[in-house]
């Protein structure tokens, strides 16, 4: 197994002080436990970026690469660990048991001096006032040092610890995709690409691309998807030119297709019913200004991220809190021509973008989600107008939430239609699945995403 590339090219710091290495381990090893006792890894990140703190200046990128890493290969890492210690930690000292992951992330996947990564892991157990596991973390990852010949040549004739997923989903992976699924486990073990949706009402793609090339940045764009860019660098969005003048927004080329097959007419009455951040909603809007859209999601919180996309690209919508599966609450009682469900769902095919996904879901999610879809697409279905489309859209790629969701509400519904989308990017990308779509993650560099297309039968006269 190589190294992999990796955003930080050293371990060593360029914040004066000295202590700003081992902090960074100390603050990647808290998210990390933070994880493990079931947050996700977006919200405990955020939660330490925003808090300024003079001592991690300039670590951002460091504490992200090894908090990320360490959560992709944690189902590889930890049994590691676990194998070099004489007995389990215990519940409060977690942060030490994510620190040793993240130690032995950086021995086996980072191009960091392995002096430096053993030096400043060890020193973060200062940080973290544990001195008792000073020792330890010393003599877990130098013997990991000494033993990574014996490591490499486990973890090739390992499965599990090859592929780093949990024992249930790559089960699953070989049962639905018999010929793909080791290339969805490394898909879902590579870096995502940063993936740009070109507003086409503000610049042409081609323009655009000019634009990233004067800035320096490499761009390649997207076959049959004409917004999509994806750069062959990821850059911070303050890096990409007329970003905050809204001519550009990220988004995976595999999302961007859901505004293109919802076919939107002028005029059209449009409902995003699980609308935050509001990405496919804004893409809605940016192809056709002229439909009146309603994005719709039960968290107000999310619902302001809506707000500020709207607000950058400047687009007009209706942006109304309520519960897609308690229409009673919100729908004013007019019907709409098209309804994007973008339904929750286990996420299995982001899992590149999300690597906690593999901590944290369990078979039992899968049955709990699969209720939900069903119930939302029931909800929903009355508030469609004869003659229109339900698109209905997962970043899954278990067949439960996807082909046989939509299999089992056409059964039950007498007035619902599958109908099969037809693109050229669904042709060269996707592979059908019942009467939808699945884009399986990596192929093109695109996430994993199902499409099916459902018409509701026009009244007979």
């Amino acid at each position: 197994m190589k190294p992999e590339n990796r955003s930080c090219d050293s371990g060593t710091s360029t914040i004066h002080g000295g202590r700003a290495p081992a902090a960074a381990r100390a603050t990647a090893a808290r998210v990390v436990s933070a994880v493990y006792h079931g947050r996700s890894l977006d919200a405990a990140l955020a939660e330490v970026f925003s808090t300024p703190s003079a001592e991690l200046a300039g670590e951002r990128a460091l504490i992200q690469e090894m908090t990320y890493g360490a959560l992709r290969w944690h189902f590889q890492l930890l049994p590691l660990v676990h194998g070099f210690l004489e007995k389990p930690f215990k519940d409060k000292d977690t942060d030490i048991e994510a620190l040793l992951v993240i130690g032995l992330y950086q021995l086996l996947h980072m191009r960091v001096a392995a002096h430096a990564a053993v030096k400043e892991t060890v020193e973060a157990t200062l940080v973290l006032k544990k001195d008792w596991a000073k020792g330890l973390t010393n003599a877990v990852l130098r013997r990991g040092l000494r033993e990574e010949k014996q490591i490499r040549v486990q973890i090739a004739a390992d499965e599990q610890l090859a592929f780093a997923h949990p024992t249930w989903l790559l089960t699953r992976l070989k049962e639905i995709y018999p010929e793909n699924w080791q290339s969805i486990a490394a898909a879902n073990n590579a870096r995502p690409p940063l993936c740009l949706r070109v507003y086409g009402g503000k610049t042409s793609r081609a323009a655009y691309q000019n634009q990233l090339t004067q800035a320096g940045i490499v761009a390649r764009p997207v076959p049959n998807i004409d917004s999509a860019l994806i750069l062959e660098t990821p850059v911070s969005v303050e890096a990409l030119p007329g970003f905050r003048l809204g001519e550009v927004s990220v988004q995976d080329a595999a999302a961007q297709l859901a505004a293109v097959l919802l076919d939107v007419q002028p005029g059209a009455r449009i409902l995003d019913a699980c609308a935050a951040p509001g990405g496919k909603a804004a893409h809605i809007l940016e192809r056709v200004p002229q439909a009146s859209l309603v994005a719709l999601d039960v968290d107000a919180q999310r619902l302001g991220r809506v707000q500020e996309n709207f607000e950058r690209l400047g687009l007009t919508g209706a942006i109304t809190q309520g519960d897609a599966a308690d229409p009673a609450g919100w729908w004013d009682g007019q019907l709409f021509d098209r309804i994007l469900l973008d339904a929750p769902c286990s996420a299995t095919g982001v899992i590149r973008r999300h690597p906690d996904i593999r901590l944290h879901r369990t078979p039992a999610d899968i049955k709990r989600l699969a209720a939900t879809q069903a119930r939302l697409l029931n909800a929903l279905w009355p508030l469609l107008a004869p003659g229109g489309k339900l698109l209905y859209v997962t970043c899954s790629i278990l067949p439960e939430e996807n082909a046989q969701r939509i299999a089992e509400f056409c059964a039950h519904q007498p007035d619902a239609l599958a109908q099969t989308l037809v693109h050229p990017a669904l042709e060269r990308y996707a592979q059908r699945a019942g009467t939808g779509f699945q884009i399986l993650p990596g192929v093109s560099d695109m996430d994993g995403f199902y499409y099916a297309s459902i018409i509701k039968k026009p009244v007979a006269s």
